[in-house]
């Protein structure tokens, strides 16, 4: 499906985009609120791309992989935003602090 092939190109950008705002930050706590922006942009490009294995092949291999990616890059999704949800607060301080 076309919409699945946008949705991973766009989660991959994403991922390349924060990851870059990662490196060339200074502040520890906004490090972390980005890591885990990226960590949100990483689970989804996985799990865009496990869904759209279901609907590429079909064959028993490709579903069992599509699950694979798809499960784990929810875990990785739900664990980045619990991250950002955490330091969120604190790089706002943070960013106060320095202002």
């Amino acid at each position: 499906m076309l919409i699945f092939v946008f949705l991973i190109i766009v989660s991959f950008v994403l991922y390349l985009f924060y990851k870059t705002r990662y490196f060339r930050t200074q502040r520890p706590m906004e490090k972390r609120w980005l890591s885990g922006k990226s960590g949100i942009a990483l689970g989804l490009f996985v799990a865009f791309f496990g869904v759209n294995q279901f609907f590429v092949w079909d064959t028993t291999t490709s579903r069992v992989v599509g699950a694979i990616f798809l499960i784990y890059g929810g875990l990785v999704a739900y664990n980045g935003f619990r991250q950002y949800k955490h330091f969120l607060p604190l790089a706002i301080k943070e960013a106060e602090e320095l202002k």
